[in-house]
């Protein structure tokens, strides 16, 4: 489906089709909503944590590590991730710049599953970013991270089965739902006036004691 006859099918609003199947077209703006990168960062931290803390447990159980070895270390590493940090937002600036500062998404939702579409026109750009998240995730040992980058560059869509997911974390000020199921980590994205909709109808389908733990 291309960007035309998706913008001009695919309603602004939620919408039950026909189908039986909820829809609706979201724009992301890339600068106001810096969300996407936020992400990024946040999975970039948690990879370099991890190794920094292997490398540091290993030295420790090995007695190879006093307090000086600590500190040159932990400077290592956090200069290596402030520079792939900083890689990231270039490489979001980029991305987003060809975008048109906008990323334009489709939602497909019914009682089993939630389907996040990339239109075919920015997937083809989107590579870049996929690439190198597999990239960064190689290169710190984070194979998962890895693996998502790859799957990212290769496939237009994520879908999500409510009935496998662990987490969800709502931010209503950034209009995101945040979604993690095993080898599916789905960020959805509703106007304020569907939002409460959206998140009750999530809530209400994934497992019990999943939706109970959210806040």
């Amino acid at each position: 489906m291309e960007k035309n006859n998706v913008e001009e099918y695919v309603p602004e609003r939620v919408t039950l089709c026909n189908d039986g199947k909820y829809r609706w077209i979201y724009r992301f703006d890339m600068l106001k909503n810096p969300v996407i990168l936020f992400t990024i960062w946040r999975v970039l931290g948690m990879a370099f944590f991890i190794v920094w803390a292997f490398a540091v447990i290993i030295g420790l159980i090995g007695n190879d590590i006093d307090m000086k070895s600590f500190i040159d270390v932990t400077r290592g590493f956090f200069l290596i991730a402030l520079f792939m940090c900083a890689l990231g937002a270039v490489a979001y600036l980029i991305v987003a710049g060809q975008y048109g500062w906008r990323y334009i998404v489709v939602f497909e939702m019914d009682e089993k599953t939630l389907v996040h579409r990339q239109l075919k026109s920015q997937f083809d750009k989107a590579k870049t970013m996929g690439l190198l998240t597999a990239l960064i995730g190689a290169a710190t040992g984070d194979l998962a991270m890895a693996g998502q980058g790859l799957i990212n560059a290769t496939r237009d869509s994520l879908s999500t089965d409510f009935d496998k997911v662990k987490k969800v974390k709502i931010s209503k000020l950034r209009h995101t739902i945040f979604i993690n199921a095993p080898f599916s980590h789905n960020q959805v994205y509703i106007s304020e006036e569907d939002f409460e909709f959206v998140k009750q109808f999530i809530l209400d389908h994934i497992p019990e004691e999943v939706s109970k733990r959210v806040r």
